[in-house]
């Protein structure tokens, strides 16, 4: 998790708002919750309104077939077992407010729990006349919430009455529960054609239910519906618990990230030390090769010529010309070949020797000596710049020779331009490719190299740098001519150009990664 050159833990503002997202998160995922929960609490009780509501107005049917039955049976005579039978149903069922009994005949008296005006006598008549068996369904005329029932009686063409139940919607529907009498609740009644019995203002729009109650003769709709507001959605103690959960698991998560975050630097950090040690190990071994091979070469003539004296010595001490020469030449022999077996064993230990070889990916290498040196570039304020190509540039050589030697011209760069550093100093390592060879070149903007060092600038223990070996260019010119390429000086008007030319692999055989 890095953007730039810096984590995301080290930016406040990133991780506020990845917070602030999170809670957004959190608090949309409960509101989609708590409104599940609204809709379906809804349905469930809907649904049992429904059922209670479709075996009421099933009731009202039995209840026309019973006060007709007996109408008919008093064939006009006497209504008192009318009016006691239609007075029952109305204190058993509250809901059925209202019995007439309506003569077709306009002259003849009707007979009901209740006085019924002419207008309401007529409507009841034109009802019953234009039946054809069917329960028709009105509107009250003179109360809003009612709805009346009417039937011929009886239910034939020969028929003498309308029979009128007068039916109060609000007691219906009522004592459905305590759920239809919580705010934003609304319940509303209409008759097949539409006319509106209860809540004649619209239902919210948010939650709602529509059904038809299962009844052939009072097919009512049924319709119920649920406002739905923030403080729904969004209840104190389930968004506290909310908004406290996705904060802990944040915390939690960043924590992990983290300590990801610090294992993969400890890593990283592990494996540059252990790069460093291994360019760091090669390059001792390789001066001490150097200053083995120069030692070896400037002692094997002297010690030479003492084993030749000292053998010639014990041959005289074997003509008997002097007994007191022989423990000394003797003693001189056995120490002249005891150096050379030292010098020999140590020309042997520190020869570097040369490992198998294969094809790699050049970069690689560069990409290591650049991990290795920025941070010292960038302490001394020298921008360090690697320009190579995106494609793998493969080379035939020992990966690690190879990055000794980059890591030694980008290191002389870094130190010759430890005068000047500022916005100006820079140090630019390129990498190309030709069809025979790969070519990359360190460069720097510093003072260059003097004139009167260039011939001997490869030589062994040449330096102008306090405190120098000397052996740093002369090491980097035997590895990369081991590898079968060169290295140059490259002349320049500015600074130092340092060009080193390899080998590219044959087409059989592959890179390393």
């Amino acid at each position: 998790m890095m953007h730039g050159n810096r984590s995301i833990f080290e930016r406040p503002l990133t991780l506020v708002v990845l917070w602030c997202l999170l809670l957004l998160v959190g608090g949309g995922m409960l509101a989609g919750w708590e409104r599940q929960v609204l809709v379906a609490e809804l349905e469930e009780e809907s649904t049992l309104l429904h059922s209670l509501a479709s075996q009421r107005v099933d009731q009202h049917d039995a209840h026309l077939t019973a006060l007709s039955a007996v109408a008919v049976a008093s064939e006009g005579r006497r209504h008192d077992l009318f009016l006691e039978v239609s007075r029952t149903i109305a204190r058993f069922y509250p809901r059925i407010d209202e019995v007439q009994l309506v003569p077709l005949d306009p002259n003849a008296e009707t007979v009901g729990t209740a006085p019924l005006d002419a207008g309401a006598a007529e409507l009841v008549r034109a009802a019953a006349r234009a039946s054809d068996g069917r329960i028709a369904l009105l509107p009250h005329p003179q109360r809003p919430d009612h709805y009346i029932m009417i039937k011929r009686s009886p239910n034939t063409d020969e028929a003498r009455y309308g029979l009128m139940l007068g039916i109060d919607a609000a007691k219906l529907i009522g004592d459905g529960g305590p759920f239809w009498s919580r705010p934003g609740v609304a319940v509303r009644l209409s008759l097949p054609d539409g006319h509106r019995l209860l809540q004649p203002t619209d239902l919210p729009e948010a939650i709602r239910f529509s059904r038809a109650l299962s009844s052939s003769s009072q097919p009512l709709l049924l319709e119920t519906g649920r406002e739905i507001g923030l403080a729904d959605m969004f209840p104190p103690v389930q968004t506290g618990l909310t908004l406290v959960g996705v904060s802990l698991a944040y915390l939690a998560g960043l924590a992990a990230l983290r300590q990801r975050a610090r294992t993969r630097a400890a890593e990283r950090l592990a494996t540059l030390s252990a790069l460093e040690s291994r360019l760091a190990h090669a390059s001792r071994v390789n001066a001490l090769g150097e200053m083995a091979s120069g030692m070896a070469h400037e002692l094997t003539q002297p010690l030479t010529a003492i084993l030749a004296q000292a053998q010639a010595g014990r041959r005289l001490l074997g003509q008997r010309q002097d007994a007191a020469l022989a423990p000394v030449l003797e003693d001189t022999v056995s120490q002249a070949r005891r150096a050379s077996a030292i010098l020999e064993r140590f020309r042997n230990w520190s020869q570097p020797h040369a490992a198998p070889v294969a094809a790699f990916d050049l970069r690689q290498a560069l990409a290591n000596v650049e991990a290795l040196l920025q941070p010292d570039a960038r302490s001394r304020g020298i921008q360090l710049d690697f320009q190579v190509p995106g494609t793998p540039v493969s080379v035939v050589a020992d990966p690690v020779e190879i990055e000794q030697v980059a890591f030694n011209l980008v290191r002389n760069a870094l130190e010759a331009l430890t005068t000047q550093a500022g916005d100006a100093a820079r140090v630019i390592v390129t990498l190309s490719e030709t069809d025979t060879s790969v070519v990359f070149e360190v460069a720097d903007n510093g003072p260059g190299v003097p004139g009167t060092l260039r011939p001997q600038l490869f030589t062994p223990f040449v330096t102008t740098r306090a405190g120098g070996t000397g052996l740093g260019l002369a090491l980097s010119q035997r590895l990369v001519e081991r590898a079968g390429g060169e290295i140059a000086l490259v002349e320049s008007e500015h600074g130092a150009i340092f060009r080193v030319t390899l080998p590219r692999p044959h087409r059989t055989e592959e890179p390393m990664r």
